[in-house]
């Protein structure tokens, strides 16, 4: 077995592995170093001999480590003795209580008392299986400041006392939100990198995705997990026309959508099904905007009247200034740019979106469909400036000269 195969079962098992575990010693930092041990001496070993049960050895090799651990701590002499005449590692994993370890390590995770950026790192780390270089490659952060998260995590977890288990069931919905928000965190970096020179992160978008299938699939009866999932597998749909060969963007009416991934649009929308049961929420409003763009044929085609609707309805339940800006953006489409710009200006007014680069984009492209060139070029050449992401920064000065 080579790296990838290591990589492949610890991207699988990891979850699994940490959260029995934590269950098991009490300890997440604990359990989740150990863990990473594990990884580590696997490297070394299995391109040598290969083991039988991958994740067999490396829960067992995971928690000869903890053992050690544990007993380097004399003050944790009583616990050492329980863990050494524990159960066998066969039975650690318990396939009736599995379901509810990763579902309390997601919470724990992304527990309240932890900053949003930990709450990422952790999420990804601890949940997703990502190493701290791949998560600081996602996010283009030195690397030692992801590790840097992750330990602080990890000891604000351990101060402040927070107990390996589900919360109550009035409290898991209240703290649902913030799983939510971490995993739509994390996909909104994948489908459009905030800095960088690459449009998508793919691997971190399907990262998000596969988390939400397993909290939806954990919450089976919670809408808003099933409208984050919709929204995900609906904007994935078009990864494959959002960027050329080059991996310069291609604009939503430029865009051969017959490249879009029909199995993923045909998954959200089931999922969208699922998150109607009681009423759209944000998540599953979002959702309904991305689908009704996945169902229409062409820009001009699409149900721009609904799109307003459901952003006027998700500025209700949801209301933040992007959801103005979008709403600016299907107002020009339904009903002509004039209208959109006092909705963008009055944004401006109320700076409520500064040094952003998407409120002078937006205008610079009313104004342009207004001819208004000379405003439209200085708006969409702020934008560039504002913009920390070189593919978007490209496709903005490109506009912008082709108003000269």
């Amino acid at each position: 077995m080579d790296t990838a195969d290591v990589e492949a079962v610890w991207r699988i098992e990891s979850a699994r592995i940490v959260a029995a575990l934590t269950r098991f010693t009490g300890d997440f930092g604990l359990a989740e170093d150990a863990a990473q041990e594990a990884v580590a001496e696997a490297l070394v070993s299995w391109p040598l001999a290969a083991p039988a049960s991958p994740a067999g050895w490396l829960m067992a090799t995971a928690r000869r480590r903890a053992i050690d651990a544990i007993r380097r701590r004399t003050a944790l002499k009583d616990r050492y003795a329980l863990l050494a005449a524990g159960p066998a590692v066969d039975d650690e994993i318990d396939p009736d209580r599995i379901d509810d370890d990763i579902l309390a390590l997601m919470f724990i995770s992304c527990h309240p008392v932890l900053s949003r950026e930990a709450q990422v790192a952790l999420t990804l780390r601890v949940v997703g299986g990502l190493s701290s270089e791949e998560i600081a490659r996602a996010f283009l952060v030195p690397v030692p400041t992801v590790q840097a998260r992750i330990t602080r995590g990890k000891k604000t977890i351990a101060a402040a006392g927070v107990p390996f288990e589900l919360p109550a069931a009035g409290e898991r919905r209240e703290r649902l939100g913030g799983v939510l928000s971490v995993l739509y965190v994390i996909f909104t970096e994948g489908s459009t990198a905030t800095s960088g020179d690459r449009l998508l992160r793919p691997d971190l978008a399907y990262e998000a995705i596969r988390l939400a299938r397993t909290l939806a699939a954990l919450q089976p009866d919670e809408p808003e997990v099933h409208g984050l999932l919709a929204l995900c597998e609906l904007t994935v749909a078009r990864f494959p026309a959002r960027t050329g060969p080059d991996g310069s963007p291609v604009l939503l009416e430029d865009q051969d959508r017959r490249r879009w991934d029909f199995s993923a649009i045909r998954r959200g929308l089931a999922a969208l099904v699922k998150a109607s049961t009681r009423g759209l929420g944000p998540y599953g409003l979002q959702a309904a905007i991305a689908a009704a763009h996945a169902s229409a044929p062409s820009v001009e085609a699409t149900d721009w009247d609904r799109i307003v609707v459901l952003y006027e309805a998700l500025g209700r339940v949801a209301p933040s200034p992007v959801v103005e800006l979008n709403r600016a953006v299907a107002v020009a489409m339904a009903s002509g740019p004039a209208q959109a710009l006092a909705i963008v200006d009055e944004l401006i007014a109320l700076d409520r979106l500064p040094g952003s680069h998407l409120v002078p984009t937006v205008r610079g492209e009313l104004l342009a469909r207004l001819g208004r060139r000379p405003e439209a070029r200085a708006e969409l050449e702020l934008a560039a400036r504002l913009c920390a992401n070189q593919r978007e920064r490209s496709v903005l000065l490109r506009k912008a000269a082709a108003l000269s």
